[in-house]
């Protein structure tokens, strides 16, 4: 069984259809089911986050997997798959893992180094297993992938190369609107994200600092940890006249800010007002399309941010971290690898343990004279012998099966004493979202 990788990013896909694409936590039991459901997909785990959703995948068949894999996310978009894949990108066996990797340890974020992945990920997981979802080979690439996150952010500087999203929104607004200090800030949405944002808001100057919630217990809990104020959504609007920067970080499947909201709150704001800032964080977006054409309103959302942000040069933190992913993705597949050997040396024992029984029924019936003692001694010789024989290869199997190309041997030692019963693993592929359309194949090789 292999791994794969279908996905879309904020690199690859535009806002809108990562919205229409984003699963919220409600629906994420029915989508892991229809994933699990069909011949090709055994195991699932699928990461929604605010800039990418990508399911994680252990195959039976690569062409089959996708079809299953892609129609899920077609059906999910309402964008045939012919027009999704040009926005998907897919990974299989080794470059799947690798991605994965690079995902856990941040070096495929918006801002490259940014922690909250590492949770997000975990969260993931655990949502997936508790659906029964992920099985033997997907809940040993997310252990792994966790640690190596972990390893990641231990030992190089990867956590100060970008801090968060949130910090890198701010920053890119202020060089819009002018310095932040000081200024009056409202958050909508108190979750993780919103917690996030409210904190490094007052770690930048920013204040005071009002948080809304749909509950307001939860907004309250917030607030206080920044010193701010907390309440829920019926008080929107009033806090968008007194707000100068919004950050907004809600799982709503609907705007919460509306086009009459905030065009009400300018208007109270009065001609003198700085314009307003709102970071839009969320996917789907929290804030209405209109919005972005009022006059004194700059929305800084996560497709925004991802061009301000395209062109920033990697640190040497970076360079660091991929080099621990590289080296940990290697040492992942030298263990795959000694892994799938295991079932040949267990077939080929088994084969010699039935061959010696068959010689030695013959050799008791030929022999119904021979004395218990002497039988005894004939069968242990006969078995130590084979043993012996077998240990050699058996164990250099085992050696070479953790280089590139390993699995090779096993394939031959199948081949030499007719182990049919064992089945071969697929061969490596990889298809890179700039390649051909692999779903062009997909729809001809359903059973491929």
């Amino acid at each position: 069984m292999s791994v794969v990788v279908v996905g879309l990013n904020h690199r690859t896909a535009p806002v809108r259809l990562l919205e229409r694409a984003s699963v919220p936590s409600t629906e994420l039991s029915g989508v892991l089911a229809e994933l699990i459901s069909g011949t090709h997909v055994a195991e699932a785990v699928l990461l929604s986050t605010c800039n990418r959703v990508e399911v994680y995948a252990a195959v039976n068949t690569f062409h089959g997997a996708l079809h299953e894999i892609g129609q899920v996310l077609s059906a999910r978009t309402g964008v045939h798959i012919a027009e999704l894949a040009d926005h998907l990108y897919v990974h299989y066996s080794d470059a799947a893992v690798r991605h994965v990797f690079s995902v856990v340890s941040g070096l495929d974020s918006l801002v490259v180094g940014e922690p909250q992945i590492l949770g997000q990920v975990r969260d993931a997981y655990n949502a997936a297993d508790g659906h029964g979802a992920p099985g033997r080979v997907l809940h040993e690439v997310m252990q792994q992938a966790l640690r190596v996150g972990k390893r990641v952010h231990t030992d190089t500087d990867i956590d100060h190369a970008g801090q968060s999203v949130v910090t890198a929104a701010l920053r890119v607004s202020a060089e819009r609107v002018g310095s932040l200090a000081g200024r009056r800030a409202l958050v909508v949405g108190a979750g993780s994200l919103g917690a996030l944002a409210a904190a490094t808001l007052r770690r930048e100057g920013v204040g005071p600092i009002t948080v809304l919630n749909r509950t307001a217990d939860t907004a309250r809990r917030v607030a206080a940890n920044v010193g701010g104020r907390g309440g829920d959504l019926t008080e929107l609007r009033a806090a968008l006249s007194e707000a100068d920067i919004v950050v907004t970080a809600t799982g709503a499947t609907e705007a919460v800010l509306t086009y009459q909201d905030v065009s009400a709150a300018i208007a109270a704001r009065g001609p003198n007002a700085p314009d307003l800032a709102i970071l839009d964080l969320a996917v789907p977006r929290d804030t209405e399309r209109a919005v972005d054409a009022l006059p004194g309103v700059v929305v800084l959302d996560i497709e925004a941010l991802t061009a301000a942000l395209a062109d920033e040069p990697a640190s040497a933190a970076v360079e660091g971290a991929r080099t621990i992913v590289e080296t940990e993705v290697e040492a992942f597949a030298a263990w795959q690898r000694s892994t799938e050997v295991a079932p040949t040396v267990v077939a080929l024992r088994a084969r010699a343990d039935q061959v010696v029984a068959g010689e030695l029924e013959k050799l008791h019936s030929r022999l119904p004279d021979l004395d218990d003692a002497s039988r005894r001694e004939v069968e242990k010789t006969v078995r130590r012998v084979v043993s012996t024989l077998l240990h050699t290869p058996t164990v250099r199997m085992k050696e070479l099966a953790t280089a590139p190309g390993g699995d090779r041997y096993a394939a031959a030692v199948r081949e030499l004493f007719l182990l049919d019963g064992h089945a071969r693993p697929a061969a490596a592929v990889t298809v890179e979202p700039d390649g051909a359309n692999p779903w062009v194949i997909a729809e001809s090789e359903v059973h491929g």
